[in-house]
């Protein structure tokens, strides 16, 4: 199975940076990953999706110019670097993966990770 573990979440100042990555326990060249986040009250929300090939990348627009997404293949691992915090971005981050073409629809991610917490806050 699939398996995809979240780390690099926190507590930061507005304005502040993390770096979240999401490892997985296969080759990610199979598939396009994205990063989508929940707050409380709110709906899960896409942010993030990077294409199998790497060539492609997706952002909503309320973290375009902030936040850019990688991938170290070799590594089976993706990152989200996230600059200029708000504490609008305060939410549980997910990454996820499907085999399909970047999509904002959630059905179409077959593996998700546990989620990891980002609160910004002064």
């Amino acid at each position: 199975q699939l398996q995809l573990v979240e780390s690099g979440g926190g507590l930061v100042q507005p304005g502040g940076s993390l770096r979240l990555s999401c490892a997985a326990s296969v080759t990610l060249n199979w598939y396009a990953i994205g990063w989508f986040r929940q707050a409380p009250g709110k709906e899960r929300e896409g942010v993030s999706c990077i294409s199998s090939s790497g060539g492609s990348t997706y952002y909503a627009d309320s973290v375009k110019g902030r936040f850019t997404i990688s991938e170290n293949n070799a590594k089976n691992t993706v990152y989200l670097q996230m600059n200029s915090l708000k504490p609008e971005d305060t939410a549980v981050y997910y990454c996820a993966v499907t085999p399909q073409t970047c999509t904002n629809y959630e059905a179409d991610f077959t593996s998700w990770g546990q989620g990891t917490q980002v609160t910004v806050s002064s």
